[in-house]
């Protein structure tokens, strides 16, 4: 047994004066030991931390500094525990000597960061904050934004707004159930983006696993693919992938876990970025990518967020690319590879909320910080709310701008290109958008009916705002258009549930000429009507016949009601082909690589597939259209 530790508590030898108390060090026993395991215990869990934290090591992320400081109170931590100075406290003022150097780090990094705070101030900075953003200020209203002339031409404006399209989409991915999948899915809302796709304005979404059960399940195979909704039509679609044997499916995503997240890939692959918005996206030719913003700081240290390049990240293979924001605003670049890669078709670039808040900066600070808050004199900022205007194969972000008193009016509004924020004032007074939402459902409060954000359209050189009215589950009801320039003129299409555009625009055209005396040429003859029935089903007032001839790729069958029933899948048709054993009974001999004609109508389309169409086997025809 050891001799008891024996100190001195006395005050001799002490001098005159000197304080009569000393700190004494003892040090547990096999310290040094317990100094390595602590360092190695610290660099295990401080591994943990970091793949699970993913921080990036960048001085310009708050996220370093709270990594860092995690790591040194580790450290300190296993001092602790390895010493049991928790129940031994003669042993705390050694763990304290021991902790002193990673405690001192951390003093350094708040004291780096205190700078850094200090540097990017908006209080010492504000004109610089003003210039994160810069445009083509005081434009007249003309061509550039979205001009519906006597063409008539309503096809690059989105009918529908992101609740309406999403619940189309929730509509779609519940007929996955059909084909054996079973609702292992749902949407991964918080990545979907409206893009312009084929021409036309779209929002994608990707998937995500119900839940954790649904994750093991389903993970090894991926996501079979991705739902798409034409905002203008209002047709929607589950885009499937190529077939799980192909390792084809959607395996990378941020819905995904540990190996396979997307967070984690860009992290591993480069540890210093700070990424902002991760957005996913369709080429043209429905490959899917994640689109990734490369975030720098362009105001001291950790201040004025841009955008300096992208990360894009294929979302079957996992393969990525860091391109540069002047590369992605040319349209082209050179991949690792060499070989010269097409970028015009990515639309956002630069996130929504950024751009805002960049405008805000210049609205507010443009005349020095003080003036924001006193004088005011010229502040302005971005009214509440925002929405896509799609344009030259582009997507640009609009919204209104009013005075920082936040009045009904508008001093103008502001269009950004998603991709290169190249940004335009148009000098344009009248009611902001929210004063139009409240017009339009004025005119229609027997109803009930909400509107949606308003998309600024030029209605034959007449500001205009125009709304789809909907019902309380987001069903397409109507449409509304409201008089930038005088909120009172407003006009709708019926009040019978069933939207009609040509109507609206006639009796908006009415009541212009009534209030305003303006006449406006547009040819409603020629507008293609949507219908969106009680359930929320859409299709177009076509009867045209649509007739595609391809291989066969896929034969899936199940059992309905007695019967058999086959789902085929053809090359150059985005929809299954559904067919009834009883009403065709050679489907079964049909195999892949088997070359079929499918003729059908739009009314014949019903979700992912079409329901029972005229199909023709060699010579044959072999099935009626139901």
């Amino acid at each position: 047994m050891s001799d008891p530790i024996k100190v001195d508590f006395s005050d001799k030898g002490k001098g005159k004066g000197r304080s009569s108390t000393k700190e004494v060090l003892i040090p547990p026993e096999k310290a040094p030991l317990k100094i390595a395991l602590s360092i190695i215990f610290t660099a295990i869990i401080s591994a943990v931390v970091y793949y699970f934290m993913l921080p990036p090591m960048n001085f310009g992320a708050i996220e370093f500094y709270m990594y860092w400081a995690i790591v040194a109170a580790i450290f300190v931590g296993c001092m602790f525990l390895l010493s049991k100075a928790f129940i031994r406290p003669e042993y705390v003022p050694y763990v304290r000597k021991v902790s002193i150097v990673p405690i001192i780090f951390v003093v350094i990094l708040g004291l780096v960061l205190l700078v850094g705070y200090l540097t990017s101030s908006v209080f010492f900075r504000a004109v610089s904050y003003s210039e994160l953003l810069s445009f083509s200020d005081n434009v007249e209203l003309d061509s550039s934004v979205t001009k519906i002339d006597s063409t008539a031409d309503f096809t690059n404006v989105a009918m529908i707004d992101k609740a309406a399209a999403e619940k189309l989409a929730d509509k779609v991915l519940g007929d996955l159930a059909t084909i054996g999948l079973e609702s292992q899915f749902e949407l991964a809302t918080e990545y979907s983006t409206q893009i312009n796709y084929n021409g036309a304005p779209c929002r994608v979404y990707p998937l995500m696993y119900g839940n954790i059960f649904k994750w093991l399940n389903n993970t090894s195979a991926g996501f079979p693919g991705y739902v798409i909704v034409n905002m203008n039509t209002q047709a929607t679609e589950f885009v499937f992938l190529d077939d799980e044997s192909t390792a084809g499916y959607m395996k990378y995503s941020p819905a995904e876990h540990f190996h396979k997240n997307l967070g984690r890939i860009l992290r591993f692959e480069y540890p210093t970025a700070i990424f902002g918005t991760i957005s996913f996206e369709a080429a043209d030719d429905g490959t899917a990518y994640w689109i990734c913003e490369v975030i720098e700081k362009k105001i001291g240290l950790i201040g004025g967020d841009d955008v300096k390049g992208i990360v894009m990240v294929d979302a079957v293979t996992g393969d990525s690319q860091y391109y540069a924001i002047e590369d992605v605003v040319a349209g082209s670049a050179a991949n690792s590879e060499g070989n010269t890669v097409e970028l015009m078709w990515i639309d956002q670039v630069y996130n929504a909320d950024l751009l805002v808040q960049q405008y805000n900066y210049y609205g507010t600070y443009l005349n020095g910080f003080w003036n924001s808050i006193f004088g005011q004199s010229g502040v302005k900022k971005a009214t509440t709310g925002s929405s896509y205007i799609a344009m030259n194969d582009d997507v640009y972000i609009y919204t209104g701008v009013t005075s920082v008193t936040a009045d009904e009016s508008i001093l103008g509004f502001i269009l950004i290109n998603q991709r290169t924020k190249e940004a335009v004032f148009y000098n344009t007074t009248g009611a902001t958008e929210a004063a139009a939402q409240n017009s339009a459902q004025g005119a229609l409060s027997d109803k009930g009916w909400t509107a949606t954000f308003p998309i600024l359209i030029n209605l034959d050189g007449e500001a205009t705002y125009f709304m789809a009215m909907k019902d309380s589950s987001n069903v397409v009801k109507g449409y509304a258009m409201v008089n930038v320039s005088n909120y009172n003129i407003v006009a709708t299409d019926t009040a019978d549930g069933n939207p009609d555009l040509a109507a609206c625009i006639k009796n908006y055209a009415k009541v212009l000429k009534d209030n305003k005396n303006v006449t406006i040429d547009v040819d409603t003859s020629v507008v293609i009507e949507i219908v969106t029935d009680n359930n929320g089903d859409v299709t177009e007032n076509t009867e045209a016949d649509i007739t595609v001839t391809g291989a066969v790729t896929a034969v899936k069958s199940q059992i309905e009601n007695g019967s058999t029933c086959y789902y085929i899948s053809i090359s150059g048709l985005d929809k299954y082909v559904r067919v009834s054993a009883d009403e065709t009974p050679e489907a079964i001999f049909w195999a892949t690589g088997d070359t079929l004609t499918v003729t059908y109508t739009q009314a014949d389309v019903d979700g992912m597939w079409i329901d029972s169409p005229t199909v023709t086997y060699g010579a044959e025809p072999v099935s009626e259209a139901a």
